[in-house]
C-alpha cells in the first residue's frame, strides 16, 4: 500500500529544466517591459548590440545574413509543419499529431498576442531585412523553435540521435537569431526570448502531453490502439502485476493485433509449476478518447438507438468490461475468466487480466457441426433471457474450446438493451455460423431457439453497418467465389418483413450534427487561411 504507480508520468530533470526557462521567460517579460527602470537598462543593451553588428557590416556578409533571415520565412516553416504533421498522420501517431497542433496554436496565440501587448518599436538602425508587426518577441524565431522543437519531440526517437537533432536545431535558431539582429529587423532579446519560448512549449507539451515512456516514437505502422509495451511500459505492467496480483511475468508480446481495434492485447507467461499463460487488454487515455469520439459518430450516424453514453475515465472503463465479464460467465454465455485489474498510471492507463484461451481455435478454421450451431445459438438465446448483448459478435470474438464455444471480448456489452441491438447480436451470430455451415441449416437450427418472426426481424434491421467489417469481408469472398448471398437467403427463408429503419433523431443527434458541421467549416477556413496568408507562422 502507499507505493508509486508502476509508470507514473514525470517531467525528468530537463523537463524541469524546460519547465523554468519557460517560466523564466515569463519573468523576463515583466523585467524587460513591466517596470521602467528594467525596461530602459534592458532597452540600452539592446541598442547597445545592435550598433555593434551595425559596424560589422559589409556586402558579403549583408548577403550571408539575408540567406539565413530566411530561415524564419514562412515559406519554410510552413512546409516544415505540414510535412510532419503528414509523417505523424501516414504512421498514425494521432497523439503526436494533437501534441504538435497544440505546440503551434499555443506559441503562435501567445507570441502574436503579446507582440501586439507590448508593442516594442523596431531597433534604431538601419533595416536591411523584411519584417512586419512589432518586435517582441520575435514571432519568426518563435514559429521556427516551436517546428523545430516538434520535429525533435514527435520524429525523433529519445536518446543520442534526438540530442543531436535538438542541439542542431539550436544552431539553426543562433544563425537566424544573429541574422536578424545583424540586418537591424529585431532586438537580440526579441529573438532569444522567441527562441526560449518556442522550444520550452514544445518540451513541456510533449513531457507532459506525449511522454516517451508511453508514446515512443517509432516508424511502425499500425492502429493507434496499439500502444508499445516495451520500455519502461513493460517494465510497468511486469511491476504492476507483482506489486497487486502476485504475479510474475516471465514474457509478455502482443497478441492478434488485426482483431483489436479498442485496446492493446498482450500474452503474457507467467511463473507457476508449470508455468501458464494469461491474456491482459491494456486500456489508456487514448482508448477513452476514442471510446468518446466512435459514441459520438455513432449518434451522428445513427442517431440514439442504443445506450450511447460516455465512460468518465479509463477506471470505469476497465471496470465496466470485469462487470460485464461476470454478468456474462453468470448468464450461462462462457467467457474468458477474469483475474483482477493492474493499475499502471492512475486514471490514465489500466489493465484487464484473464485466462488465456489454451487451444481455443477461431470459429472460422474451426470444424462447424451441428452441435456447434447449437451452442451459438442458445448462447445469444440466453443474452436474450438475461437482458444483455454483446453488441460486437464478429468472428474474431467467437471462439471454439474443446467443443464448446466462448464468446469473448465483452467490453462493448450493454444490460437492458434495446430490441434492435438484440436482433442485431442474433443476426451477427447467424451470419457466423452461416459463412461456415451454410444459411440453411443455421435456419433450422435457429428456429429451435427462436420464432420464424424473431429471425426476420433480425434480418429486417440489418444493414452494412451493423455487420462487423471481419463478417462483411467474408461475406463479399463468398458471394464473389461462389454467388451466395447469405444474408439474402436468410431472408428468403425466414417469413416477409418490412425492412426496420435504423435512423432516428432526436435534439442531442441534431446538435452534435451542426456543431460537427461547424468545426469542420472553421477547421477548413484556418487551413486555408494559414496555406494562403501564412497564417499560424
Amino acid at each position: 500500500m502507499g507505493t508509486r504507480a508502476p509508470l507514473p508520468r514525470e517531467l525528468r530533470k530537463s523537463g524541469w529544466i524546460w519547465l523554468s526557462i519557460g517560466l523564466a521567460t515569463v519573468l523576463l517579460w515583466l523585467s524587460l517591459f513591466a517596470y521602467p527602470d528594467t525596461r530602459d537598462w534592458w532597452q540600452a543593451r539592446d541598442l547597445t548590440i545592435n550598433g555593434w553588428f551595425v559596424e560589422l557590416r559589409t556586402d558579403a556578409a549583408t548577403n550571408l545574413m539575408k540567406v539565413l533571415h530566411a530561415l524564419g520565412s514562412a515559406w519554410l516553416v510552413r512546409p516544415l509543419r505540414l510535412a510532419t504533421i503528414v509523417v505523424l498522420v501516414f504512421f498514425k501517431r494521432w497523439r503526436h499529431v494533437f501534441g504538435a497542433l497544440i505546440v503551434f496554436a499555443v506559441v503562435e496565440i501567445v507570441v502574436t498576442g503579446l507582440a501586439q501587448a507590448i508593442g516594442r518599436p523596431r531597433p534604431f538602425v538601419e533595416i536591411l531585412g523584411s519584417w512586419q508587426g512589432y518586435s517582441h518577441p520575435a514571432v519568426p524565431v518563435a514559429a521556427l523553435a516551436a517546428t523545430l522543437g516538434v520535429i525533435g519531440q514527435a520524429l525523433v526517437p529519445r536518446g543520442r540521435l534526438r540530442n543531436w537533432s535538438m542541439a542542431a536545431a539550436e544552431l539553426v535558431l543562433v544563425f537566424l537569431i544573429v541574422a536578424r539582429v545583424y540586418l537591424g529587423v529585431d532586438h537580440l532579446t526579441d529573438g532569444v526570448v522567441g527562441a526560449l519560448f518556442g522550444i520550452a512549449v514544445a518540451e513541456i507539451v510533449f513531457r507532459l502531453f506525449v511522454p516517451d515512456a508511453a508514446f515512443p516514437v517509432n516508424y511502425r505502422r499500425g492502429s493507434s490502439a496499439h500502444l508499445d509495451i516495451g520500455g519502461r511500459r513493460g517494465e510497468a505492467i511486469k511491476a504492476g502485476m507483482a506489486d497487486q496480483l502476485g504475479v510474475e511475468v516471465l514474457e509478455m508480446k502482443p497478441f492478434a493485433l488485426e482483431a483489436s481495434g479498442g485496446s492493446t492485447p498482450i500474452l503474457m507467461t507467467v511463473s507457476g509449476d508449470p508455468e501458464t499463460q494469461l491474456f491482459a487488454k491494456l486500456y489508456s487515455t487514448s482508448h477513452l478518447r476514442a471510446d468518446r469520439w466512435y459514441k459520438v459518430g455513432r449518434t451522428i450516424l445513427y442517431g440514439s438507438l442504443e445506450d450511447e453514453v460516455r465512460f468518465t475515465s479509463v477506471r470505469r472503463l476497465v471496470e465496466y468490461e470485469d462487470y460485464m465479464l461476470l454478468r456474462f460467465n453468470a448468464a450461462g454465455v462462457p467467457s474468458a475468466e477474469p483475474f483482477g485489474i493492474v493499475e499502471i498510471t492512475p486514471e490514465r492507463e489500466y489493465m484487464i487480466v484473464t485466462e488465456f484461451l489454451q487451444d481455443a481455435e477461431e470459429i472460422t478454421t474451426a470444424v462447424v457441426d451441428e452441435a456447434i450451431i447449437d451452442d451459438a445459438l442458445l448462447m445469444v438465446r440466453r443474452l436474450w433471457d438475461a437482458g444483455l448483448a454483446h453488441r460486437d459478435v464478429k468472428p474474431a470474438n467467437v471462439l471454439i474450446k474443446d467443443g464448446e464455444v466462448r464468446l469473448i471480448d465483452v467490453a462493448f456489452g450493454t444490460i437492458r438493451p434495446s430490441p434492435w441491438r438484440q436482433s442485431v447480436d442474433l443476426a451477427n451470430m447467424m451470419i457466423i455460423l452461416g459463412l461456415r455451415a451454410g444459411p440453411d441449416l443455421v435456419y433450422e437450427r435457429a428456429l429451435r431457439y427462436f420464432a420464424p418472426d424473431d429471425v426476420a426481424e433480425a434480418f429486417a434491421a440489418t444493414r452494412s453497418v451493423t455487420v462487423p467489417s471481419q463478417s462483411r469481408s467474408s461475406l463479399k469472398v463468398l458471394k464473389r467465389t461462389k454467388g451466395l448471398d447469405v444474408i439474402e437467403r436468410f431472408r428468403e427463408l425466414a417469413p416477409p418483413c418490412e425492412p426496420i429503419a435504423i435512423q432516428r433523431w432526436s435534439a442531442r443527434r441534431f446538435w452534435l450534427t451542426a456543431g460537427a458541421a461547424l468545426a469542420i467549416a472553421l477547421l477548413a477556413s484556418l487551413l486555408w487561411d494559414n496555406l494562403t496568408t501564412g497564417a499560424f507562422v
